[in-house]
C-alpha cells in the first residue's frame, strides 16, 4: 500500500462547473505550453500534459469573453525574462493583464462598458513585447500598452467591427471583419493609428451554400447576406497570402495576391457543419471543429507526385488546392445543454488538441501516427503521405533519433502513416448549480495517518461528487439519487448519509431518498428501508457527534430518530410533537466516564483470571494496555451507547432539549423564546458557546457556562446557515445569508470577514461549510465551489506553492536567471564533446542547480535524445521553401484571369529560377497592351542570356540604374538572372524590403558562400548573434563583429552562472576576449562554504 502524505496546510482553490455562453470563445492554447480558459468570471490554467488544472484566476466581475497568452517573439534577457503574461477580457468591457504565476493582476484596462469583440497581442515584438490590440464595440479598435494600461492611440471605423487578424509574415497587414465585409489594413503602425480608412472588400457568397438560391453577385447588398454566414476569417500560417472564410458547410481559401479563391473544403449534404476552423504553420493542414464535438485534420494534397505515382495529367492537380479528411476524434453526445464550444491546438507540436464543452469538460486529444501499407492508399482514393526529408534527397541514416509523434511536421514519416487521434486526458467539471456541501470529518490526532481532505458535494442531477482538496481533482463520482441532493452528513472519514427529494406531487407529498454510501467499496443502500414513498419532504438530517445517532427533520411530519450503526429506527415522535424549525447535536458526552467504567471491569475480570503467581504480575500491565488499546479500536462493536442530547426550536422560537443513551430517549428543559429574536432558522453549538439565527438575520450568543446571551443585529436578512470552525478552541463561526456570508469571533462577539452579492462579488451563495480551521468551502451559482482564506478573498493562488499531483514540467516557472541558465545550458554546448543533459559538471550556484535539475528531470528520455541528433539541416529546409514557393506559383498561373496576375506569375519565376515557363508566359502577352514590347524584349533577353564577363557587367550595370531610379523589383529580376542573388539580397536589405530579402535568400541556395550582412540588426543580441556565428563559420568567412558578439554571450553567461560556457567563449573571441579571460581565470576572493549562497562544483 502507498504512504499517503497528509497536507494540513489545504491551499486556496476554485472548483468550476459549466460555462456560460459568453465564455464560448474565450480560450487559448500558448508558447509556453498551458490553455487558458474562461469559466465565468474565472480564468482556469491548465496543464494538459498532466490535465490538470494549476491556477485560477479571478478577478473579473462580468463573463470573460476573450484570453490571450502573450507572445515569445522578444529576445529575452534578464531585464526581460520569461513570464507567464496572461490578458483576458470581460462582457463589461474591462481587460486585466495577469501575472499568472503569482495569480496577481498586473494592470487593468477599461475603455467602454460593452463585451471585447477580439483582442491580440502584437506578433512583431522586437520593439515592444507589451503592445495589445482590442476591439471596443461597436466600431474602435485600440492599442493599449499591457504592462502599464496606457492608450497609446485609438481608430474608429464606418461599420461595426466583429473580429480581426495579422498578416503572420507582414505586421503591418491587417484584416478587419466587419458587418458588411472585410477591411485590409496595410499600414498598420505601433507608433501611430492607420491613416487611411483601409480597402473594403465585399465577399460574394458560397456556391454550395443552401441558403441562396440566386447567383452570387459582389454589391454591397450580396456581400451582406454572405457576411453574415461567415464565422470567422483567419490568415493562414503555411501559405504566404493566403486566408480562410469559414461557413458553416465550407471554407474558402483566398490569395490575397490574386483576390480570388484558390480551395474550398464543402462538407456532404448529409455532413455536420463546421464551427471553426484552424490553420497549421508546420504543414498546409487544417484542424476543423464540427457541430457534434469532431474534430478532424484535413491535410492539403501535394501537387508534387510521388517517386512511386505516375500522374497522366499533371494540371489536373494544379487547379485548387484540396484538403483530404485524414483524421477524425469521436464525437460527443449533443443535448440542449452539452454543446462543443472551441478547439484550441498546441502551436509548438500541433499534434495537440483540445475541446471546451460547455459542461465544463476538456477533452485533450493527442494525434497519432501509424505506419501502413502502401496498398491501404490506394484503395482509399488518397495520396500518401510522406514526410520531407522524402523530397529533399536526404533521408535519414540508420542511427538518427527520431519521434515519429513530437509534432506534426514529424508525425508523417518516410513511409506512409495513418493519422489517428487519442484521447490522452479529460478534465470535467461541476454540473450546472444548485448544490450541497459537507466536509468530511476534520483533522485529528488519532486519524493523521489515514486523513484525506474529502468534499462531498451534492448536485442537482442525483449525483455525489468527491473531491480531495489537496489536489483539487475528483476523488469519486457517485450517482447515488435520482433527483436533486439536498443534504449530506458524513458518519465517519469513508462512508456519508445523503439525502434528496423528489418533485412534489397534486398533494403536496414527495419521495425521499436517504442512503448510506461507503466511498471505499461505493456500495450504496437505502437507509430507511422501504420508507420514502408519499411522505412530507426530509427537511434536513443531523448526525449526533459522536457518529451515534441521526436525526431526520420533515417539513410537516414529526421527526425520526435512528441508530447510525445498526440502522434501526429508535424513536418516531408522537403527530402532537412541535414543528422543528432548526436542530443541532450538542458537542458533549458521557463516552469518556463509560470507557472508564468499562475498563474497570475488563481489569477487574483480568486480575481474577491472572495466576496468583508473582512470577506472572507483570503480565498484568501488558494485558491492561492491551485491552486499553483494543478498547480504543471497538468500543462501538462491543455495544457501548454514549449518552448524547440535542436541542430544536419551534416556530415559536422555544428550545426544546432531548437526551439519547441507547433505546432510551428522554425529554429535557424547555427555553422560552427570546423576545428580540424572531423564527429561528439555524443553531451552531462548540463547546460552551450556543449561537441562533433568526429570518430577521439577528444573531443571538449563549455562553452557556456563563448563563449569559447576546442578540446581535446584522442587518443582512435570513441567516440561512451558521457552522463553527473545527478544532479544539477555535470559536469561528461562518453565517450565510441570502445576499452573501460573514466569519464571526464568538469570543470577542465581532465579525472577522465578509462577502456581500453586488459589493465584493457577483455571485449568490448557496451553500457553506469549513474545510479547515483557517479556510471556508463556497458553493456560487455560477457553478463553481470555492475554497477562500478566512478573510473571503480572491481564490487566486501562487503556482509554485501548490501541491499537484502530477508535477508540471514548465521552465517558466523557474526564476529568470535559472530559466536563462537552463536555455544557455540546452542551446550549445561546445566545451563538451557531445550534447549532455546532466547539469553536474557546470559551475552554478546552489539554488540555480535545485531549480534547473528539478526541471530538467521531466522531458522525457526520446525527447532528450532527439535534442542531440536534429533530423532536418538548414539546406532542406530551404529545398522545403523551394518546393512550396513552386507549387504556389503553379497553382497562381492555372487561376490567373488578367495581365496583371499572369505578370505576377513570371515575375515569381524568374526569381525562382524558371526561366523557360517564365518566357512563355512573357510571349502570352497581347500585342494590343502596352507592355507587350517591353515584355517580348525581356523574353529575349532572359532566352539568350549568357555567363560571360562583358555581358553579366552590362547587366549588372543596367539593374543598379534601375534600383537607383525606383525599379527595384525589375532591377532584382535582372541580378537573379545572372545568378547576383546576394547583390539582389543586399538591396533589398537597404530599401526596407526584409521579407523579400529573407525569401530570396531561401529559394536560392547558391548564398552559402556569399551570405549577406546580417551581423548589423542582429548585434543588439548578441547571444543569438554568437550562435548564429557558430553556425554560419561552417559556409563563411570570419566578420569583424565576431569577436564583438562573442565577448557580449561570454558575459551574459557569466551572469547567470555558466562560467565554464564564458570561459570557452572569451577565447574564442581573439584579441577581443583576452581582458574578459583573464578575469574569468582567475581564483574567486573568497569562498563561502555556505550551500544555500556558495558557487559550487556539482
Amino acid at each position: 500500500m502507498i504512504p499517503y502524505t497528509v497536507n494540513i496546510k489545504l491551499a486556496a482553490r476554485t472548483l468550476t462547473g459549466t460555462l456560460h455562453l459568453q465564455n464560448k470563445t474565450a480560450v487559448d492554447w500558448g508558447w509556453q505550453g498551458l490553455i487558458a480558459q474562461g469559466c465565468h468570471s474565472n480564468i482556469l490554467i491548465i496543464d494538459p500534459k498532466t490535465a490538470q488544472t494549476i491556477q485560477v484566476l479571478e478577478r473579473h466581475k462580468a463573463s470573460v469573453v476573450k484570453v490571450k497568452w502573450s507572445r515569445e517573439n522578444y529576445h529575452h534577457g534578464l531585464s526581460s525574462p520569461y513570464s507567464l503574461r496572461l490578458a483576458s477580457a470581460d462582457a463589461a468591457g474591462k481587460i486585466i493583464v495577469w501575472d499568472v504565476v503569482s495569480g496577481m493582476a498586473h494592470c487593468e484596462i477599461q475603455e467602454h462598458t460593452k463585451p471585447i469583440q477580439d483582442m491580440d497581442w502584437l506578433w512583431a515584438q522586437d520593439a515592444s513585447r507589451d503592445l495589445l490590440l482590442a476591439v471596443h464595440p461597436p466600431n474602435y479598435i485600440v492599442l493599449w500598452n499591457g504592462d502599464t494600461g496606457t492608450k497609446l492611440w485609438k481608430k474608429s471605423y464606418a461599420e461595426n467591427i466583429l473580429s480581426f487578424s495579422f498578416d503572420p509574415f507582414e505586421p503591418s497587414n491587417l484584416a478587419l471583419l466587419t458587418s458588411e465585409g472585410i477591411v485590409f489594413i496595410t499600414d498598420f503602425s505601433h507608433s501611430k493609428p492607420p491613416g487611411s480608412g483601409g480597402k473594403k472588400v465585399y465577399i460574394a457568397s458560397p456556391h454550395s451554400s443552401p441558403a441562396h438560391s440566386k447567383p452570387a453577385v459582389t454589391q454591397p447588398t450580396g456581400a451582406k447576406k454572405a457576411l453574415n454566414k461567415v464565422k470567422v476569417l483567419i490568415t493562414n500560417e503555411k501559405p504566404t497570402n493566403h486566408m480562410l472564410l469559414l461557413y458553416p458547410r465550407e471554407i474558402l481559401i483566398l490569395d490575397l495576391e490574386l483576390s480570388q479563391t484558390v480551395g474550398v473544403v464543402a462538407i456532404e449534404r448529409s455532413g455536420v457543419p463546421f464551427i471553426q476552423v484552424i490553420p497549421c504553420a508546420q504543414r498546409d493542414a487544417l484542424y476543423c471543429l464540427h457541430e457534434n464535438g469532431c474534430v478532424t485534420l484535413r491535410v492539403c494534397r501535394s501537387t508534387t507526385p510521388s517517386p512511386n505515382e505516375t500522374v497522366n495529367d499533371p494540371e489536373q492537380n494544379l487547379q485548387e488546392l484540396v484538403y483530404d479528411l485524414r483524421s477524425q476524434c469521436d464525437a460527443i453526445r449533443v443535448t440542449k445543454t452539452v454543446r462543443p464550444y472551441r478547439v484550441v491546438i498546441c502551436p509548438v507540436n500541433e499534434n495537440s488538441a483540445a475541446l471546451v464543452v460547455s459542461d465544463g469538460r476538456v477533452m485533450l486529444w493527442e494525434l497519432k501516427a501509424h505506419a501502413s501499407k502502401p496498398s491501404s492508399s490506394l484503395s482509399s482514393g488518397w495520396p500518401p503521405l510522406y514526410s520531407p526529408v522524402n523530397f529533399c534527397g536526404t533521408p535519414l541514416h540508420q542511427n538518427q533519433k527520431c519521434i515519429p509523434d513530437l509534432s506534426l511536421n514529424t508525425m508523417i514519416g518516410q513511409q506512409e502513416v495513418h493519422l489517428k487521434f487519442m484521447l490522452t486526458g479529460l478534465l470535467s467539471g461541476l454540473p450546472l448549480p444548485p448544490f450541497s456541501l459537507r466536509m468530511c470529518p476534520p483533522l485529528t490526532t488519532k486519524n493523521i495517518n489515514h486523513y484525506q481532505p474529502l468534499l462531498a458535494v451534492g448536485t442537482s442531477n442525483g449525483s455525489v461528487l468527491v473531491y480531495n482538496l489537496t489536489s483539487g481533482l475528483l476523488h469519486k463520482e457517485l450517482s447515488v439519487h435520482s433527483c436533486e441532493v439536498r443534504g449530506i452528513e458524513w458518519v465517519s472519514l469513508t462512508s456519508f448519509l445523503s439525502f434528496a427529494t423528489s418533485v412534489p406531487n397534486n398533494l403536496g407529498l414527495v419521495r425521499n431518498e436517504l442512503q448510506h454510501v461507503d466511498l471505499r467499496t461505493g456500495r450504496c443502500f437505502a437507509f430507511r428501508g422501504e420508507r420514502g414513498n408519499d411522505e412530507p419532504a426530509i427537511e434536513m438530517i443531523k448526525v449526533s457527534h459522536l457518529k451515534q445517532y441521526l436525526v431526520v427533520v420533515f417539513r410537516d411530519k414529526p421527526l425520526e430518530l435512528w441508530d447510525v450503526r445498526t440502522g434501526t429506527l429508535l424513536r418516531e415522535m408522537a403527530k402532537n410533537f412541535p414543528t422543528v424549525t432548526a436542530l443541532e447535536w450538542s458537542p458533549s458526552h458521557n463516552l469518556k466516564s463509560l470507557k472508564k467504567k468499562h475498563l474497570a471491569a475488563r481489569e477487574a475480570m483480568a486480575r481474577q483470571t491472572t495466576l496468583a503467581d508473582a512470577e506472572q504480575s507483570s503480565v498484568e500491565s501488558s494485558v491492561i494496555s492491551l485491552l486499553q488499546d483494543a478498547e480504543s479500536k471497538s468500543e462501538m462493536s462491543q455495544g457501548i451507547s454514549a449518552r448524547e442530547h440535542f436541542v430544536f426550536t419551534d416556530t415559536d422560537g422555544q428550545v426544546y432539549h432531548i437526551t439519547v443513551e441507547g433505546n432510551t430517549v428522554k425529554d429535557g428543559a424547555r427555553i422560552p423564546p427570546d423576545g428580540s429574536m424572531g423564527s429561528i432558522a439555524c443553531i451552531a453549538w462548540k463547546g460552551d458557546t450556543l449561537v441562533l439565527g433568526d429570518v430577521d438575520g439577528n444573531l443571538n450568543f449563549w455562553d452557556l457556562k456563563a448563563r449569559l446571551s447576546r442578540a446581535v443585529p446584522t442587518h443582512r436578512g435570513w441567516v440561512k446557515k451558521i457552522r463553527f470552525a473545527p478544532g479544539k478552541g477555535n470559536q469561528k463561526l461562518l453565517v450565510m445569508y441570502t445576499d452573501g456570508a460573514e466569519v464571526w469571533d464568538t469570543k470577542e462577539v465581532q465579525m472577522v470577514s465578509s462577502i456581500r452579492v453586488g459589493r465584493n462579488v457577483n455571485y449568490r451563495i448557496l451553500d457553506i461549510d469549513w474545510c479547515t480551521s483557517d479556510k471556508v468551502v463556497l458553493a456560487s451559482d455560477d457553478g463553481c465551489v470555492r475554497v477562500l482564506e478566512m478573510a473571503m478573498k480572491s481564490a487566486s493562488y501562487r503556482m509554485d506553492e501548490q501541491d499537484l499531483t502530477d508535477s508540471v514540467w514548465c521552465p517558466y516557472l523557474l526564476l529568470p536567471r535559472a530559466a536563462l541558465t537552463l536555455k544557455a545550458f540546452l542551446i550549445l554546448q561546445p566545451w563538451s564533446n557531445t550534447f549532455t543533459m546532466d547539469i553536474t559538471h557546470v559551475y552554478v550556484t546552489a539554488s540555480l542547480f535545485f531549480h534547473i535539475s528539478f526541471i530538467i528531470l521531466f522531458p522525457l528520455s526520446d525527447i532528450k535524445s532527439v535534442l542531440q541528433d536534429p533530423n532536418l539541416n538548414l539546406l532542406q529546409r530551404c529545398l522545403l521553401v523551394s518546393r512550396f514557393q513552386l507549387e504556389r506559383v503553379r497553382l497562381q498561373e492555372v487561376k490567373r484571369s488578367s495581365y496583371e496576375h499572369t505578370k505576377k506569375c513570371a515575375d515569381q519565376l524568374l526569381l525562382l529560377g524558371q526561366t523557360d515557363r517564365a518566357v512563355q508566359l512573357l510571349l502570352e502577352t497581347s500585342a494590343d497592351n502596352s507592355s507587350y514590347y517591353c515584355d517580348s524584349l525581356k523574353a529575349c533577353l532572359v532566352t539568350t542570356i549568357t555567363s560571360s564577363g562583358p555581358s553579366q557587367s552590362t547587366i549588372k550595370l543596367v539593374a543598379t540604374n534601375m534600383i537607383a531610379n525606383g525599379k527595384l523589383a525589375e532591377g532584382v529580376q535582372l541580378l537573379c538572372l545572372i545568378d547576383k542573388a546576394a547583390d539582389a539580397c543586399r538591396y533589398l536589405q537597404t530599401y526596407g524590403e526584409w521579407n523579400r530579402a529573407a525569401w530570396l535568400a531561401k529559394v536560392h541556395l547558391g548564398l552559402a558562400e556569399d551570405l549577406p550582412d546580417p551581423l548589423n540588426c542582429l548585434m543588439r543580441y548578441f547571444d543569438r548573434a554568437a550562435l548564429f556565428i557558430e553556425a554560419c563559420l561552417k559556409y563563411a568567412s570570419p566578420h569583424k563583429f565576431i569577436g564583438a558578439a562573442f565577448v557580449d554571450y561570454a558575459k551574459m553567461l557569466r551572469s547567470i552562472g555558466l562560467k565554464q560556457g564564458a570561459v570557452l567563449w572569451a577565447s574564442r573571441a581573439g584579441e577581443a576576449g583576452k581582458e574578459l579571460l583573464d578575469e574569468l581565470k582567475q581564483p574567486p576572493k573568497q569562498q563561502i562554504h555556505n550551500s544555500n549562497l556558495s558557487h559550487v562544483i556539482i
